[in-house]
């Protein structure tokens, strides 16, 4: 049966996010930016490629089946296409250099930081905290896509489409329930209107970190019941970081805390490890993730 590369459509997704961000909502996006990230993010991926071939060369059987090293490489490419768009819907800078060093570094996590062969951090959030941590030129803004409900319906629909086909919607569901039911307790008890609970919840960030970022198949844990888990435990360090200690990125630091715990989590609950493409089953590799 031909083989589907869902990654198509999260590129035409992203960049259909990037287009309605500089026409409608955020004048931060510049394309001059937007083109800086995507050059660092190819050039990183296919400078890594090429020094782990050479290092490592490729048995006759190539890790994802018996496709020829072209494709393979072309593969590649695209999930480093869309961690460079992740970046430019999150990530905000002044400075070319502070967009180098975290598509650099973004794309280089995948190649040094790994367990059994496997990244567990998520190449566009690796990014986007070393940024932060690295310069001070580097900021996230959670409420730059407002909180209307068509932003949510927008992003609940595109991402459907490619949940649906893997059965990676688990994660989502389960840290958007526990990060709501959190969120719906403290606002009853300090006796707030619904309006701002669902200003919160609406964040069109907050959206597109819970349906792309976070679901990610290639770093976070294979079991079903070990994404429940993870995603709950994020959800609970995201409440905590963002109305205890007023940390407007919350989210991005709480994946990036416990992205190290997927190498516990598999080894607790074995699972067999996601692939890109699959013969009768199209696989899923998360938009804002290689």
């Amino acid at each position: 049966m031909q083989r589907l590369d869902p990654r198509d459509k999260q590129i035409l997704f992203l960049s259909l996010f990037l287009v309605l961000g500089i026409g409608t909502r955020d004048w931060t996006l510049r394309p001059d930016f937007i083109i800086v990230a995507i050059a660092t993010c190819l050039g990183t991926q296919w400078i890594a490629n090429t020094l782990k071939q050479r290092i490592k060369p490729q048995t006759k059987q190539a890790p994802d089946g018996d496709r020829p090293r072209w494709a393979s490489s072309l593969s590649n490419l695209k999930s480093a296409l869309i961690t460079a768009l992740g970046l430019s819907l999150l990530l905000r800078t002044d400075h070319y250099s502070t967009m180098i060093l975290a598509g650099t570094l973004a794309i280089g996590s995948k190649f040094l930081l790994q367990s059994q062969g496997k990244h567990f951090f998520n190449p566009a959030n690796f990014g986007i905290i070393a940024a932060l941590i690295l310069t001070n030129d580097a900021w996230v803004s959670p409420g730059q896509w407002g909180d209307d409900w068509w932003y949510f319906l927008l992003f609940a629909g595109t991402s459907c489409l490619i949940l649906k086909q893997v059965g990676r919607w688990d994660t989502s569901a389960a840290f958007l329930l526990a990060y709501g039911v959190l969120e719906a307790l403290l606002n009853f008890w300090l006796g707030w209107t619904m309006d701002v609970y669902w200003h919160k919840l609406m964040s069109g960030s907050l959206l597109l970190f819970a349906l792309f970022m976070l679901t990610d198949p290639r770093s976070i844990p294979n079991a079903r019941i070990s994404r429940i888990l993870w995603a709950v435990g994020i959800a609970l360090f995201t409440f905590i970081l963002g109305n205890n200690f007023y940390i407007p990125s919350a989210m991005f630091w709480a994946l990036f805390a416990f992205s190290p715990a997927t190498m516990l989590l598999d080894y607790l609950w074995s699972a067999p490890r996601f692939t890109w493409l699959q013969k009768t089953k199209v696989s899923y590799q998360s938009p804002l993730e290689v």
